[in-house]
């Protein structure tokens, strides 16, 4: 079930901004999610950024660049970014890749060996492999610089939740975009709501990869969305979290 977790009642007491949208008609979908900027200044996103990583990693430095038992890849950053070994290419969204780039195009000083790496896969094929170099100079480099760079990480974070809703909105039934508009102008004029999708888009994903799907079924914001059953008695935030439970629990029987 999704919760709103350590960092969710602080961070949301005024530090994002983000402003509803009219909902109009399906033709309006792209533009009307469009209309929902996520505002945060360079201290807040700092500030975002360090709560993320004490609320998802304990603050610990280690878990800034990290391979989780039984999976196939790294986890990095505040948001545990994927990153696959080349020949790996599992069900998940790969996240790392895209943050990287969008670090260069705000031409951040990273490690050279990461920015010339080519192709740019992990460099590690394996959990075993990683372990073997897990206190090297280019693994703690990594870690240094991911440690430096949690505000920008959260601003990829922000950015990345910001232009999916526009996908997500267009993606559905014609007869299912009023009501989804409606959820997420009632999402986006809470504090619980902003971080409820910023927080399941980083950590579940959009909902939009074919690839993420178990029996067909896929579990990322699109789906939750989808699933919010409308009921005017019931808060939208309690709907969200409601219809995330199901989505869970249908993602986990799935599997």
């Amino acid at each position: 079930m999704v919760a709103i977790r350590g960092v969710g009642l602080v961070l949301l007491m005024g530090v994002l901004l983000i402003y509803g949208c009219d909902a109009g008609t399906s033709e309006q979908g792209n533009e009307a999610a469009n209309d929902i900027p996520i505002a945060l200044k360079p201290a807040e996103l700092d500030w975002v950024g360090q709560k993320i990583f004490h609320n998802e990693c304990a603050g610990q430095f280690q878990c800034l660049v990290h391979w989780n038992v039984g999976e196939a890849f790294p986890s990095l950053g505040v948001g545990h970014f994927i990153w696959y070994p080349e020949g790996v290419n599992e069900r998940f969204v790969e996240s790392f890749p895209a943050l990287v780039e969008y670090m260069k195009q705000r031409q951040l000083n990273i490690p050279l060996w990461l920015r010339e790496l080519e192709p740019f896969d992990s460099p590690w094929p394996d959990k075993p492999a990683f372990e073997a170099v897990e206190n090297s100079v280019r693994v703690a480099e990594l870690r240094e610089f991911l440690a430096g760079t949690q505000g920008i990480q959260a601003e990829f974070i922000v950015r990345r939740a910001q232009s999916s809703l526009a996908e997500i909105v267009e993606s559905v039934p014609e007869e299912r975009r009023a009501q989804m508009k409606t959820d997420l102008e009632a999402l986006g004029s809470s504090p619980g709501g902003i971080y409820a999708l910023l927080d399941y888009v980083n950590f579940k994903g959009e909902g939009l990869a074919d690839t993420e799907r178990y029996n067909g079924e896929g579990w990322g914001l699109r789906q939750v969305l989808l699933a919010m059953e409308p009921n005017p008695e019931i808060e939208t935030l309690e709907r969200f979290r409601n219809a995330a439970a199901r989505v869970l629990t249908r993602r986990a029987e799935n599997a």
